[in-house]
């Protein structure tokens, strides 16, 4: 029996502060009451092709959210989630580049190569060129496309920009996070750049301005010059809230009371991406777009934990597979919606918006082979069973072996040491080294101010290299039932199985020195031609740029960051 411990803190506190008050089923902590009485009129169905407008958020945690019972003041996402449909069953991947490839492709990432790790700033390494993606698809379907913030699908060829993979326009950063005023990024000491992009250019002028603001108003002037006669689809990826924890100090002062520092800074980084979303629903709205609008919400992966996020009750941060790291938030706002105001069980993926949203644009999927992705929009606007009945979280051959993992441990047809994770049913099994394990609550407890260390630990199971879990009946992963039901272990193995033969080699090539900025001006971008390999011979140094260089303020940040990461993964 595993044996359960409270570090920091008594469970009783816990208690007082509401924490292990949430009800898991409780559909909804606010109102869902309509205010406005021009919403209660619009038609249940649509005529014409919906405006699509895709909402994906960074590092946001799973309690992060008011409806959630967080401390955090989100009344915007309130409002259009419980006047929507709010997904409590959808599941992300537990990083950036992952998530994004499978929204884009609808595919595993085991069947596109990205199974390892994020695609790093210096790899030649991209969304491969062979994928028809998502707005390539909307464009098919006569759709206007255009993409407004975070990339992180590599950029090493021009053909790997997103104005090359299906949007009409782009303007945001193409590595995995900048700097929220300078747009600076740093990938090591020494190696910084600038990285805010308009189309295929340098956008030098727009330096100093917010990115969650900006990303907003550049959503308004789209659809202030747009006509709401012809179909449009924006993917609005917000920088916010991944670190650097940066925020207007306007926004910061409402936490004030907030004793940890870092949850403070991130709340108020929240609260301001809340406003920048009804700054554009209200877009939508005063430029004729709403009535014929679906608006999706997500999240890219678990919170991470000691950069203030929180995805309490859940077990786990960013970056592991537990529900943690995978179980995002999710909802869907729209007048086109058949049955509004309410909470959906149905089991929901983030490659399952490739299929829906097509769907939806009556774009043509005939020609799309091997898509991991379902159509769910019936299950979401009706509150029909969803078509989907297991999601693979995802099988790493590179990621670290776990020690005490074996194929005998698999019985002979899986080696445990090889970290993977999938969902069948009600039945969730993890293989390998799942990643940081602990519950962690949210850090506000005025008496450990600054701490987020605080945390229930399992002290039990370090060497394990296989878990089983009834999510249904056990979201928090409290209940490791492998031992029990090894029958249903050989089956989630077989389930493996099947998956990684299906599997195409990992993409995850060295870093390659031409990529350094200071070949490219100072900013990040391509630096290879159409006819270079995704490898490059050379050995010189970067030259030292003209200009004088910037100082890179997040390099030491990110580096103590990285070893603190490695830390933690290891214990």
């Amino acid at each position: 029996m595993a044996v359960y411990a409270l570090t920091g803190f008594s469970l009783v506190s816990l208690l007082s502060f509401g924490y292990l008050s949430w009800d898991w089923m409780k559909p909804s902590l606010v109102a869902d009451v309509a205010t406005d009485p021009m919403e209660k009129s619009l038609p249940p169905t649509f005529t014409r092709p919906p405006h699509i407008i895709f909402i994906l958020t960074d590092d946001q945690g799973y309690h992060d959210i008011g409806y959630h019972g967080s401390d955090i003041q989100t009344p915007t996402l309130d409002r259009l989630a419980a006047e929507g449909v709010k997904l409590e069953n959808y599941y992300i991947q537990p990083i950036c580049t992952p998530s994004r490839s499978q929204l884009i492709t609808g595919r595993y990432q085991i069947h596109t190569g990205l199974q390892h790790s994020i695609i790093r700033p210096r790899q030649p390494n991209c969304l491969p060129l062979d994928q028809v993606t998502l707005p390539q698809k909307l464009q098919e379907a006569g759709y206007s496309t255009h993409m407004v913030g975070k990339w992180h699908l590599g950029f090493y060829k021009k053909e790997c920009l997103p104005t090359r993979r299906g949007f009409d326009t782009f303007l945001g950063s193409l590595t995995g996070n900048v700097d929220y005023y300078t747009y600076d990024n740093c990938d090591g000491p020494g190696v910084c750049g600038y990285d805010l992009h308009e189309g295929e250019d340098v956008a030098w002028d727009q330096s100093g301005k917010y990115s969650t603001f900006l990303y907003a108003q550049r959503v308004s002037k789209i659809l202030a010059s747009h006509s709401p006669k012809e179909p449009i689809f924006i993917y609005v990826a917000f920088q916010a809230v991944h670190t650097p924890l940066q925020s207007p100090k306007e926004y910061i002062y409402r936490y004030r009371s907030m004793g940890n520092v870092a949850r403070r800074k991130y709340a108020a980084m929240v609260t301001c991406m809340d406003e920048a979303v009804k700054n554009i629903t209200w877009a939508l709205k005063k430029y004729g777009y709403y009535d014929n609008s679906v608006i999706v919400f997500s999240t890219d992966n678990g919170g991470q934990t000691f950069s203030g996020g929180s995805n309490w009750p859940l077990r786990g941060r960013k970056g592991t597979y537990w529900e943690g790291g995978v179980r995002g938030i999710g909802f869907v706002h729209s007048p086109l919606i058949k049955r509004k105001r309410r909470t959906s069980w149905a089991l929901v993926h983030i490659t399952d918006w490739y299929p829906t949203l097509v769907s939806l644009a009556r774009g043509n999927l005939s020609n799309v082979q091997g898509l991991d992705g379902y159509d769910v929009w019936p299950a979401i606007s009706e509150g029909k069973e969803s078509p989907r009945t297991e999601i693979l979280h995802n099988i790493d051959p590179l990621y670290n072996h776990a020690k005490y993992g074996s194929l005998e441990d698999g019985f002979g047809i899986w080696n445990t040491a090889v970290q993977a994770s999938i969902r069948v049913g009600e039945w969730k099994l993890l293989t390998g080294d799942p990643g940081y394990s602990d519950w962690i609550p949210p850090q506000t407890l005025t008496n450990f101010p600054g701490s987020w260390w605080n945390l229930e630990r399992l002290t039990d199971g370090l060497r394990k290299s296989v878990w089983l879990f009834n999510i249904t009946a056990d979201p928090y992963e409290r209940y490791d039932l492998s031992e029990q039901r090894p029958d249903v272990v050989r089956t989630l193995l077989m389930r493996l199985v099947h998956y990684n033969r299906t599997a195409i080699p990992v993409r995850y090539p060295a870093e390659n020195p031409r990529a350094h900025p200071d070949f490219n001006g100072g900013a990040w971008g391509p630096w290879a031609s159409e006819d270079d390999g995704e490898e490059w011979e050379g050995g010189r140094e970067p030259l030292k740029s003209r200009n004088k260089k910037k100082k890179c303020k997040i390099c030491k940040l990110r580096s103590f960051f990285r070893k603190l990461n490695t830390r933690l993964m290891s214990n």
